[in-house]
């Protein structure tokens, strides 16, 4: 299975109801994966450019996009940004197969 960062912050109106009534957010967004095939591995309120962040594994990147729409569709979530994560095996052999092809300079 893939994994992905997903970053990911709320609207003003989500964090106020957070406040309001706490809730551990990770258990409903594990579900949510779970339903699609994965399994939230990590889940991190931040600071910065973002509210929180987690890491999830899911079958392929359909099922990723299908997250990220669920996610946003009922509205408390106000920015979404999900990366693919690759192992360094998968590195590795992307630089193998980089290795054996080149692309053509513009004008040559």
């Amino acid at each position: 299975m893939a994994r992905y960062l997903v970053e990911f912050s709320y609207t003003k109106e989500a964090a106020g109801a957070l406040v309001k009534k706490p809730e551990d957010r990770s258990v409903a967004v594990g579900e949510l994966i779970s339903k699609l095939g994965g399994r939230l591995l990590d889940f991190y309120f931040t600071f910065g450019d973002f509210d929180g962040i987690l890491i999830a594994e899911l079958p392929d990147n359909v099922a990723a996009l299908a997250v990220d729409m669920a996610s946003v569709t009922p509205g408390h979530v106000s920015k979404l940004k999900t990366t693919v994560l690759l192992t360094p095996q998968e590195a590795m052999e992307a630089m193998k197969r980089a290795g054996d092809v080149a692309l053509r300079p513009p004008g040559a």
